[in-house]
């Protein structure tokens, strides 16, 4: 019997930085329908305690099963290190989540030559030493260096991308990662994609950077091809829905920015 194709592929991040990663994915994919959560009112997420984390998390995913979706990305990488794995195992089978941080990490065991390989992302993925632990689990040798950014998730929420003060903070940031010689840098925040073009400005042209949003589109891709029983649920009508959990306005103004296209947002409540 022909599986009822209405279903979602819902994309969670603690702001505005998975809207990056949902571009991508729907401009691989535009055939499906999406459901995008950004939790504006409570990002950034990398400072928080690994319990609140997780709460919020799942409070997330709750709201985006609770929209019809057979499928969420956690495209937080907060998230994925702090929470994935507890909700993927109270979950269980029947509703997947998915995270962003594994396929990155091999994404850069692939593209290094030396295995040096460079981590930026916020306090509590670094903390966690989820991308360090990752990296040495494909690869014993590895030679891992993090480098905490808690500055950049705010600058982007403020839509001050394109700012000086964002690029001598990245100066900062970046400067003592290239001194350890490193050939590969895994952007291991969402928003830090956003910040692509200034983050390839300081580490030049020999560094390659590995970016979620182009990394994940071809995994979920992959994904789907190896899980029918889901791919075959998902709804085929190209549409995409916007939720926030702060101002819808503000939301709707930098967010359209970011997608490159002009979107409707809906509020959301979380419990």
């Amino acid at each position: 019997m022909q599986r009822k194709r209405n279903k979602r592929i819902g994309v969670f991040d603690s702001g505005f930085g998975g809207l990056h990663v949902l571009r991508s994915i729907a401009a691989t994919l535009p055939e499906y329908d999406y459901v995008y959560l950004g939790d504006t009112a409570r990002a950034p997420y990398g400072d928080r305690p690994q319990e609140t984390i997780y709460a919020y998390t799942k409070q997330a995913v709750d709201f985006l099963f609770s929209r019809n979706c057979s499928i969420v990305i956690l495209a937080c990488n907060t998230a994925s290190s702090e929470a994935l794995r507890k909700i993927q195992d109270e979950y269980g089978a029947k509703k997947k989540v998915l995270g962003v941080l594994i396929p990155a990490a091999e994404e850069a065991m692939r593209k290094s030559k030396n295995r040096r390989i460079g981590v930026i992302a916020t306090t509590g993925t670094v903390a966690s030493k989820k991308f360090v632990r990752e990296l040495e689990k494909l690869e014993p040798s590895v030679r891992a260096f993090q480098k905490a950014c808690p500055l950049l998730v705010p600058l982007v929420e403020a839509g001050e991308q394109n700012s000086p003060e964002t690029d001598t903070i990245l100066e900062r940031y970046l400067r003592p990662l290239l001194r350890t010689k490193i050939d590969t840098l895994i952007l291991g925040c969402t928003h830090y994609g956003i910040l692509e073009r200034n983050i390839r400005a300081i580490v030049g042209p020999n560094v390659a950077i590995i970016s979620e949003a182009r990394v994940v589109p071809d995994k979920l891709r992959n994904y789907l091809e190896r899980h029918p029983e889901i791919e075959e649920t998902l709804g085929t009508r190209s549409t995409i829905r916007f939720y926030s959990t702060d101002r819808t306005d503000n939301f709707r103004i930098l967010g359209s920015a970011l997608f490159g296209r002009p979107i409707r947002v809906e509020k959301a409540v979380l419990r």
